[in-house]
């Protein structure tokens, strides 16, 4: 009986943005703003031209809506990730290792800061904490089987 088999290997690609600022901790943040940023702006173009394809015309308002909403997803989703890798990078210098638990740090700072500039009650903010710490250790440890 005939055998056949599939082998292979799957990369993403790698960008480095590279702009000094004269500080690790501040290239990180930086770069995470960036990268993650682009990719929010993206996500929310792609999603607009879809939204505009599928009602067959555009008009300025539009094109100015979908401008706003880029920018602003951009700036928003850009900022939580330079944080986030700021917190991880932060926590690695304090602790003076690299492992796991930087990113479940990070992840709930990160998270605790955003919910608290939501004005979320206490409670609210623990919980959404817990989640960030969650997360990105789930991350961190998915990075680590990769």
């Amino acid at each position: 009986m005939p055998r056949s088999s599939f082998s292979g290997s799957l990369s993403s690609p790698k960008l480095d943005v590279v702009i000094d600022m004269g500080n690790p901790f501040l290239n990180l943040t930086v770069d995470g703003f960036l990268k993650i940023g682009a990719v929010a702006a993206t996500r929310s173009v792609a999603e607009d031209t879809f939204h505009i394809i599928r009602k067959g015309s555009i008009s300025s308002n539009d094109f100015e809506k979908s401008l706003k909403k880029m920018c602003k997803e951009g700036a928003y989703w850009g900022a939580i990730a330079g944080v986030y890798v700021g917190m991880e990078y932060g926590v690695e210098r304090i602790r003076g290792t690299r492992d796991w638990k930087n990113a479940m740090f990070g992840g709930a700072v990160t998270e605790a800061l955003v919910s608290a500039a939501s004005n979320n009650k206490k409670d609210k903010i623990v919980v959404d904490a817990i989640t960030g710490a969650a997360i990105a250790t789930a991350a961190e440890f998915i990075n680590y089987l990769t």
